[in-house]
Order: C-alpha cells, then sequence, then structure tokens
C-alpha cells in the first residue's frame, strides 16, 4: 500500500508497511499512481504519454522499479501474522491513571468527565487507595522497571497533600522493588503556587497544562461555575512555571471546538506566550452539541492544519520553532510494531483507578459500568474484557486495514469508537479523517527539515570545496 499527497510544493509518496517516505518529481508522481492501480511499463508509457517525455517516464519507471526491488517501495504487509498471539501473551501493567480527584474548581462546557463527576459522585482519593493502586503496579508489572503513574481529575490540585503523599510512597517503593516511577500531572493551573511548582519541578517527569488558546476562546469554554473565565489567571501562572522547568517537560495542552475552527491562530498564540510544547486537541462530543465538529466543519480544519504546518516551517526558519504533539513523528525508528498495531495498552498495559479504587481500562471509560474491570482490593475480576482489548488492534478494525495512517494512529481511541458505534473495534470517523491529515503534515515538516539539512550540507561542502582550491 501506498499513499501520495501533495503539501506545501512537496510531492510526497509514503509506503505504508516499510514506512519508506520519497519526495519526488511530478513525472514519478503520476508513474507511482499508475502503478499503484495496477499498471505496466506498457500501461504507464501510453497512458502519460501526451503528459512527459519518454525518456523521463522509462527513467521514472527504471527508479521505481529499483525502489520496489530494495524493499522501499510497493512492499507487502509482513505484520498480520504478528497479531494472532496478542490473546496469549501475559499481562504486564505498566501505567496507571490514578483520579486523585473527582472534582473540579472549572466548569468546561465539554468536560466528558462532567465537571470531574464521571457520571458519579464528587470525591477525592485517599492515601490508601492511591498505596494499593501503586502496590498493585509493581506486583503486576513483570520484570518492567519503568511505571508511569499520572495524575488525573477533575483537578487533582484539589487533593494536593495526597498527591505529595503517593510520591513519596512511590519512591519508597522504587528502591525495594527495583522500578523506576515516572509520574505526571494534568492541571488547569487554578491552584498553582509556588511549593506546587517546586514539588513538580523536583517530581514530575512532565506537567499538562490546560489552556485553550486566545483569551476569547478559554474563557468561553474554561469558566469557572461562576461564569467567570480563567484565562487572566492561569495564563500568568503556566508562563512562571514553565519558566521555572526551562521550557521544558512539559504540555500547554488545548482543546478546539466548533466554535474556533480558526485553531491554528490559537496554538500561535501559545507560541507567542512563550511555550514552545504544544498541543490542541480536536473536541469529541455527541453530534447534537452545539460546540461539537461536524462533518462539514472537516474542509476548514484541513486547511488549518495545513496553515499551522506551513507557520511551523517558516517560523523554525527564523530561530521561533516550537514542537506540535499532532505534528511529531519519527521516520526513522518510532514505536516497535506491536506498539505500531495495538495502540495504547489501554485495559492491559494501561489503567485508571477512581477514587473508590476501580478499575477501568482508561479514563474516559469512568463510569461505564460494563468496563468495570475490578479494584485495588481483589485485583482484576473481568478478564474476559482484558481479553477484549487485547485483541484491540488495526487487524481488527476493518477501517484501519485500508488506512495509509494506522501504524501511526494504532487504530484510534478505543474510548471514541465505542462512544460513537457501540464496540471498541470500529473507529471515531471524523477523528480518523483528522489523523490522516496530522500525519500528512508531519511527514511534510519533516520533509521539509531533511530538505533544509541536505542544502545546508551542499552550502558546506561547496564552501569546504572553494577554501580548498584557493
Amino acid at each position: 500500500m501506498i499513499h501520495q499527497f501533495r503539501n506545501n510544493g512537496y510531492n510526497i509518496v509514503l509506503d505504508v508497511n516499510s514506512g519508506s517516505v520519497h519526495v519526488v518529481d511530478d513525472v514519478s508522481y503520476d508513474v507511482i499512481r499508475l502503478l499503484d492501480e495496477g499498471a505496466d511499463e506498457q500501461e504507464c508509457m501510453s497512458s502519460l504519454a501526451g503528459t512527459w517525455p519518454e525518456v523521463d517516464l522509462k527513467e521514472s519507471y527504471r527508479e521505481c522499479m529499483q525502489l520496489k526491488e530494495a524493499g522501499v517501495l510497493f512492499t507487502q504487509d509482513v505484520y498480520e501474522e504478528a497479531v494472532l498471539d496478542f490473546k496469549a501473551r501475559p499481562v504486564v501493567v505498566k501505567a496507571l491513571c490514578l483520579h486523585i480527584a473527582h472534582d473540579c474548581n472549572l466548569a468546561c462546557k465539554y468536560c466528558f468527565a462532567e465537571e470531574g463527576e464521571y457520571h458519579g459522585r464528587r470525591a477525592l482519593m485517599s492515601f490508601d487507595v492511591g498505596r494499593r493502586a501503586l502496590d498493585y503496579l509493581i506486583a503486576h508489572s513483570g520484570s518492567r522497571r519503568n511505571l508511569e503513574v499520572d495524575f488525573f481529575g477533575g483537578e487533582p490540585l484539589m487533593n494536593w497533600q495526597v498527591v505529595k503523599d503517593l510520591v513519596v510512597y512511590g519512591r519508597e517503593q522504587e528502591k525495594k522493588f527495583d522500578k523506576n516511577f515516572r509520574f505526571t500531572l494534568t492541571t488547569n493551573g487554578v491552584l498553582l503556587n509556588d511549593e506546587i511548582m517546586e514539588f513538580c519541578n523536583r517530581e514530575m517527569a512532565n506537567v499538562v497544562l490546560s489552556l485553550d488558546g486566545r483569551k476569547e476562546v478559554h474563557d468561553r469554554m474554561r469558566p469557572f461555575r461562576s461564569g467567570k473565565g480563567s484565562y487572566d489567571l492561569v495564563v500568568p501562572k503556566f508562563q512562571k512555571f514553565v519558566a521555572s522547568r526551562d521550557n521544558s517537560r512539559y504540555y500547554v495542552r488545548g482543546t478546539f471546538t466548533h466554535y474556533n475552527l480558526d485553531f491554528a491562530k490559537d496554538v500561535l498564540h501559545f507560541a507567542d506566550l512563550g511555550f514552545t510544547e504544544l498541543s490542541m486537541e480536536p473536541v469529541v462530543a455527541p453530534p447534537e452539541a452545539d460546540y461539537a465538529i461536524r462533518e462539514e466543519d472537516l474542509p476548514r480544519i484541513m486547511e488549518e492544519y495545513d496553515s499551522l504546518a506551513a507557520a511551523m516551517v517558516e517560523r523554525e526558519k527564523k530561530g521561533k520553532g516550537f514542537r506540535f504533539f499532532h505534528f511529531m513523528i519519527d521516520l526513522t525508528g518510532g514505536p516497535c510494531v506491536y506498539k505500531r498495531m495495538s495502540g495504547c495498552g489501554s485495559g492491559t498495559e494501561y489503567l485508571a483507578v477512581t477514587p473508590w479504587g476501580d478499575f477501568y481500562p482508561c479514563h474516559q471509560f469512568v463510569g461505564e459500568e460494563q468496563f468495570l474491570l475490578g479494584n485495588v482490593y481483589e485485583g482484576i475480576k473481568r478478564t474476559d474484557i482484558v481479553d477484549e482489548f487485547k485483541c484491540c488492534n488495526v487487524y481488527t478494525k476493518p477501517k484501519c486495514r485500508e488506512c495509509f495512517a494506522r501504524y501511526y494512529c494504532s487504530g484510534g481511541c478505543a474510548a471514541n469508537s465505542y462512544h460513537f458505534h457501540g464496540t471498541i473495534n470500529d473507529a471515531y470517523d471524523i477523528g480518523c479523517e483528522l489523523q490522516r491529515k496530522r500525519v500528512e503534515c508531519a511527514i511534510m515538516i519533516k520533509v521539509d527539515e531533511a530538505a533544509k539539512a541536505a542544502e545546508a550540507a551542499e552550502r558546506k561542502a561547496a564552501a569546504a570545496a572553494e577554501e580548498a582550491g584557493e
């Protein structure tokens, strides 16, 4: 399978199964299209005879065949057999999402957690429940040494003392069991203060800071319960916090909705505020929600992603670059093949824990009682659900089989699939469209980086040759 697209002046061809990316001229772009449709050499020649010179067509065809023989173009899928043993493999838990607080001090209009309540009641996690969760993680992590724990909510800073106590406990257990905890935190910033910042800088490997963009955008969707906007309070705190972390080990994460389809401006607003580690997620909402992204919004959103990618290229040239989470892609290594096929590990390697200790496949399933797996006191009771998640991968989803982006999104979000289609083995269609566009933009940015590096190397070599000649 191949995928061809044009972006920012580049003709790009992705060989899906090998992951090889080729930047080609217009002639080869047309030849590859015909070869992918099953044409042979003669058919390519006759079909394109009135468009390109015969000598160019023959040269292009020869080069394409060389690439095919080298295993980097028109390669076969050799991975499907690798998923057959997924159900038999032992479950090794490597990450927990601790719902440290089912409560929040904001009233974000798109919140899937219902202002922190998750279809249930307001509650704060006790130290005992959190301790048992960490013990479970250690006991079921097998030989894996590096473990991850995210403090989540609601708003986790509303239960700050328990966060601190659990970090201390985790550090004590590291020494006993030869484990290494990577703690992370997601916060809306309202309660940030110097003490919290200092502790996070010492103990948190990453902190996610929730900010939706320009003041009018943020305040519309992330107000206090009184209706007052939160932008003016949290932005100075975020700027101070990021500066104290040497502008690293964080993400400013926003959510765009139907009301700010020009979200590229919000991402650039983040950059203008001094933030360089950025993310902007599309809202996932019921179709009847006034802020939901609709199918008719897609052309505008695609244009925004293209605009953002081009702006990133230009800012990088000027020394004002930043990283955008959805455009980060590794074309040389990346995740292992199992990760590319099976995704985030929800329900198997990754679990969410409620304040009272219940296990769910991930934070977006919390409150969906049919996905209640067990609890920190008795362990996993619903192994049938775990088995279902084990077998969820790009080959069990018909939509993924024909999608060029499958090894980059790993089949998409199981929760979104369930909430829109009633099964974890489908895919959220709007999300798929956006993901495909983001992959294209990410590849274009990498292509541009490679092109600029090659140009710089050529200039350097030319200068060296000229100096040697003198």
